[in-house]
C-alpha cells in the first residue's frame, strides 16, 4: 500500500512539475533559513555553555558611575579572606594583543589572558598536556591553545619550550589546552601566569578605585549556596575593606556568567554584548519564513484541487475511502517535504561554510550532524508535513464523485476565504519584515553619521612600546607632509575607559563620585576638534609644574552642580582621593563609547606618564604612502615590536559589530521570506491564468486591451495587500519600537518607513502579477477558444 502511495505521489509530481518545483524551492529556502537561524541562535544563547560550572560562576563587577566589567585587583584577595566559603575565585588580566617572539620569528597574538592558580579550576579547559593544578602557579609560565602551539612549534614538542613576551620577559610552556569554542566570553590564545606581572600591578593591588583596563574577577559558589546570601554581605565587605564613603558610592554586582554576553549595561567587556531580544527576533523571522513557505504550499495545493477533482471522483467510484485519499495526498506532501528538507540541509551547510565571510559568524557545518540538531530537523520536518499537508488533503478528498465527474466541482466558499486569509498573512509577514529591515538600516546609518562630538576622520592609532623614544618618533613623523597632526594620550576619545573618584568640598560635593579619566597632551583638543565652551585648552607641563590643571566635559560640570561653563573655571575638585585639581576649561560632551550608553563625566589632564597611544591624522590623499612611511620609522626606532595600527572609524564601527551582524542576517532572511512569498504569488497567478484561459480569450476577441487583463488578475491581490498593511503596520511598529529601546540614542519611527513598506509590497506584487498576466494576455485567442 505504501509503495503504491509513493508511486502515485511521484507520478503526480511529474504531471505538475512546475508547481512541485515552486513548492520544493520555497520549502527548501524556508528549511535552510530556519536551520541557519536555529544554529546562530543556539550558538549565541549557548555562550559559555562549555563550562560545566557556568550556572554557579559569577563575574564580580563595579557599579558606580556606570556598570563596569573591570574591577580593582584588590577585590579578589579581599574576597578570599572574607568569603572562605567560595569554591573558587580567580583574577584575570586581559590584553587584546601582544607581540610573541620565538627565535627570529615574531607573531602578533590576540586574546592574551593572565590568570592565577585557580583560573583552570573556574574555567573548563580541555587539557592536552600539563597539570591544571600547577600550570599557572609559578611566574613566567604559559599555557598555549592547540592552535597557538602548532603555529609556534609545528609538530614538535611544545612543552618546556620558551617564548618571549613583548621583548620584556621569557615564559615557559607549562600546558596545552584545546581551542576554546567561539562562543566564549573569555577568548584565549595564551594563558600566562598572573604572577609574571604581579610587580607591575602592585600599585593597583590595594586601591578600590585603581582599576586597570582588562582586570576581571570571577567567583564560583558552592552547590546549594544562595547567591542572594552572598550579595547581602557585599556592602559590609566594601565598608570593612575600603570605608563607608566607598560603600555608599559603589556596589559590586555579581553577574551570572551566562548573562555576560547579553547584559549591555556593562562597559569594557572582552566581547561586545548583544541583546537576547535580537535573537528572539531572529527566531520570529524563522517562524515567519517557515509559515510563509507552508502558506505557499497550502495555497498552491488547494488551487490545484479543482484540476484533480476528476481523479478524486474516479477513485471514489472505484471504492477509495476518504481516509485512503487523505493518506495518498499526505504521501505526496511527505515526499515533497522530505525532498525539501534534504535540499535545505545541503543549502544550509553550504551557507554555514561561508557565513564567516558573509556575516562574521563562525559556526561549524558539522553541527548539522549533532543529535540535538538532527532531532530539531526531524521535528521541523514533521511540523511542516502537518502544516502544509493536512488542510489540502482534506479539501481534495472531500469532492463528491458526481460533481467531480461532471466537472462541476469547486472549492467551498470557506476554502476560498481561508486562501485569501493566508494570502493576507503572507503579505503582512512580508511587510513586517520590510519595516524591520528599513528601521534597522536607518539605525545603522544613524550610528555611522550622528555627530560624535569629535573628528574621527583619517585618524590611525598606534600603541607606543616605550616612552624613551616617544618624542623622537613624533619628531620623525611630523617631517612628513602627509601627517597633519599627532597627539599622545592614554587613548583617543573612544579608547581606554579608565575611571577615578572625584569630589569637591568647595562645591558641596563631599561624597565620592566617579569620572572617566583621560591623560592627554597639549595637542589633543585641537587634534580631535573638541569644542571648547569656556576657559583654556590643556597646556604642556614640565616636572616642576605643581599646578594640576584639568579640563572637564559638560556632564562632569553638571555633576558638580554648575550650569554655566564660565562659572566652572578655577573651581577645585579632588581626584582619586587626594589630588587637588583646578578646572581650567570646559569642553562640549563627546561620545566616549557606543551609543548604547549615554555620554558620561570625563576629565582631561596632562600627564606624560600615561601617554601610551599616538593618534595620527593623515592626509586622505596620501594615506597608503604615509602609513608606509610611519611603518619604516617604527621599524627603525622599535625594531623588536610589530608595527600595528588601527583606523579610529573602524574601532568605532566595532562598537556596532553585533548589530551589523544581526542586520546582515535580518536583511538576508527577510529577502528570503519575501522571495518565498513571491514564489507563492507567482504560482497562484499562474494557476489562475490557466483556469481562465478561455475567459481571457473571449475578452481579447471583444477588444479588451492588455492592461485591463492585467488589472483583472491583479485587483484582488492589490486589495489583499492593502488589508495586510493594516495588520502589519501596528505589529511592525510595536516590535521595532521595543528593539530601539536598547539604545540610549536612536532614530524615531516615522510614517515614511511604512509608506515605503506598502509601496514596496505593491511593486513586488505588481511585478509578479504582471509577468504572468501579460503572458496570459499575449496568448492567441484562437488557441484558447479552439475547442469551443
Amino acid at each position: 500500500m505504501i509503495k503504491s502511495y509513493v508511486t502515485i505521489a511521484f507520478r503526480n509530481i511529474r504531471r505538475n512539475l512546475s508547481y512541485a518545483f515552486l513548492n520544493v524551492f520555497g520549502l527548501t529556502l524556508g528549511v535552510a533559513a530556519c536551520l541557519v537561524i536555529f544554529l546562530i541562535v543556539r550558538n549565541e544563547l549557548g555562550f559559555d555553555g562549555y563550562n560545566s560550572k557556568a550556572g554557579r560562576t559569577y563575574r564580580v563587577t563595579l557599579n558606580a558611575l556606570d556598570f563596569n566589567s573591570n574591577v580593582s585587583l584588590a577585590i579578589i584577595p579581599a574576597m578570599r579572606i572574607d568569603f572562605p566559603e567560595l569554591e573558587q575565585t580567580t583574577q584575570l588580566f586581559y590584553l587584546p594583543d601582544a607581540m610573541i617572539k620565538i627565535g627570529e620569528n615574531r607573531f602578533k597574538e590576540k586574546n592574551i589572558v593572565f590568570g592565577d592558580g585557580q583560573t583552570p579550576m573556574v574555567f573548563d579547559y580541555q587539557w592536552l598536556a600539563g597539570d591544571p593544578k600547577t600550570a599557572l602557579s609559578q611566574p613566567n609560565s604559559v599555557v598555549l591553545t592547540e592552535t597557538a602551539a602548532k603555529k609556534y612549534f609545528g609538530n614538535s614538542e611544545a612543552m618546556g619550550k620558551n617564548i618571549n613576551f613583548e621583548n620584556q620577559f621569557d615564559i615557559k610552556v607549562a600546558g596545552i589546552i584545546k581551542d576554546l569554542p567561539p562562543n566564549s566570553s573569555t577568548p584565549t590564545s595564551l594563558l600566562i601566569s598572573l604572577k609574571t606581572i604581579e610587580q607591575k600591578l602592585k600599585g593597583a593591588m590595594g586601591n578600590f578605585w585603581s582599576i586597570p583596563g582588562g582586570s576581571y574577577a570571577y567567583i564560583v559558589i558552592p552547590k546549594k549556596y544562595s547567591i542572594h546570601q552572598l550579595e547581602s554581605k557585599i556592602p559590609a565587605f566594601i565598608k570593612k575593606n575600603w570605608g563607608a564613603d566607598i560603600a555608599k558610592a559603589a556596589h559590586l554586582p555579581l553577574q551570572p556568567l551566562k548573562d555576560v554576553h547579553f547584559d549591555q549595561r556593562y562597559i569594557n567587556n572582552i566581547i561586545t554584548p548583544t541583546s537576547k531580544d535580537t535573537y528572539y527576533a531572529l527566531i520570529g523571522v524563522a517562524l515567519l519564513i517557515i509559515i510563509t513557505a507552508c502558506i505557499n504550499f497550502v495555497n498552491l495545493a488547494t488551487a490545484q484541487a479543482i484540476r484533480r477533482a476528476k481523479e478524486v471522483g474516479v477513485r471514489k467510484v472505484l471504492g477509495a475511502t476518504k481516509s485512503q485519499l487523505i493518506r495518498q495526498f499526505m504521501g505526496e506532501t511527505t515526499v515533497l517535504v522530505l525532498l525539501s528538507v534534504i535540499l535545505g540541509v545541503l543549502v544550509s551547510a553550504f551557507f554555514l561554510a561561508r557565513a564567516g565571510e558573509w556575516m562574521s559568524i563562525t559556526i561549524d557545518a558539522k553541527q548539522l550532524l549533532q543529535p540535538e540538531v538532527m532531532t530539531w530537523i526531524a521535528g521541523i520536518t514533521f511540523l511542516v508535513i502537518l502544516l502544509a499537508g493536512l488542510y489540502p488533503s482534506f479539501v481534495q478528498s472531500a469532492f463528491q464523485p458526481v460533481e467531480s465527474l461532471k466537472s462541476q466541482a469547486g472549492i467551498p466558499a470557506k476554502g476560498l476565504t481561508l486562501r485569501k486569509g493566508l494570502v493576507i498573512a503572507q503579505f503582512a509577514i512580508s511587510q513586517i519584515l520590510i519595516v524591520g529591515t528599513l528601521i534597522v538600516a536607518h539605525q545603522m546609518d544613524f550610528f555611522k553619521n550622528q555627530d560624535l562630538g569629535f573628528n574621527k576622520e583619517a585618524v590611525i592609532t598606534v600603541s607606543i612600546p616605550t616612552k624613551e623614544k616617544r618624542d623622537v618618533f613624533k619628531q620623525q613623523l611630523m617631517t612628513n607632509p602627509g601627517i597633519k597632526d599627532l597627539s599622545f594620550s592614554n587613548g583617543g576619545p573612544v579608547y581606554n575607559n579608565s575611571f577615578t573618584s572625584f569630589q569637591s568640598p568647595e562645591l558641596g560635593l563631599t561624597k565620592d563620585d566617579v569620572t572617566e579619566m583621560k591623560f592627554v597632551d597639549e595637542k589633543y583638543i585641537d587634534m580631535f576638534q573638541l569644542h571648547m565652551l569656556a576657559g583654556q585648552k590643556i597646556w604642556k607641563k614640565d616636572d616642576k609644574d605643581t599646578l594640576n590643571s584639568i579640563v572637564i566635559n559638560e556632564t562632569m560640570m553638571h555633576k558638580l552642580g554648575i550650569q554655566d561653563p564660565q562659572l566652572a573655571l578655577n573651581k577645585h575638585v579632588k581626584l582619586n582621593g587626594d589630588q587637588q585639581s583646578t578646572i581650567m576649561g570646559v569642553v562640549q560632551d563627546f561620545q566616549s563609547e557606543s551609543k548604547h550608553k549615554k555620554r558620561r563625566a570625563c576629565v582631561l589632564e596632562y600627564n606624560s606618564q600615561g601617554f601610551f597611544m599616538a593618534s595620527i591624522r593623515i592626509q586622505p590623499a596620501a594615506m597608503n604612502k604615509t602609513i608606509a612611511f610611519i611603518g619604516k620609522q617604527w621599524l627603525r626606532l622599535f625594531p623588536d615590536n610589530v608595527f600595528q595600527y588601527e583606523f579610529m572609524d573602524e574601532h568605532i564601527a566595532n562598537f556596532y559589530r553585533q548589530e551589523q551582524k544581526v542586520y546582515t542576517a535580518f536583511q538576508l532572511f527577510s529577502y528570503i521570506a519575501i522571495l518565498i512569498g513571491c514564489l507563492g504569488l507567482y504560482g497562484l497567478i499562474a494557476f489562475a491564468a490557466s483556469q481562465r484561459t478561455k475567459e481571457v480569450g473571449i475578452r481579447k476577441v471583444l477588444g479588451a486591451p492588455i492592461y485591463s487583463i492585467v488589472a483583472l488578475f491583479g485587483k484582488e491581490f492589490i486589495y489583499l495587500i492593502a488589508i495586510a498593511f493594516f495588520v502589519a503596520a501596528p505589529l511592525g511598529y510595536y516590535v521595532m519600537h521595543n528593539w530601539l529601546q536598547n539604545f540610549a540614542y536612536h532614530i524615531s519611527i516615522g510614517p515614511g518607513i511604512f509608506f515605503v513598506a506598502i509601496v514596496s509590497s505593491f511593486i513586488i506584487a505588481a511585478v509578479t502579477i504582471a509577468y504572468q498576466a501579460i503572458k496570459a494576455a499575449l496568448v492567441n485567442p484562437v488557441n484558447s477558444l479552439r475547442s469551443e
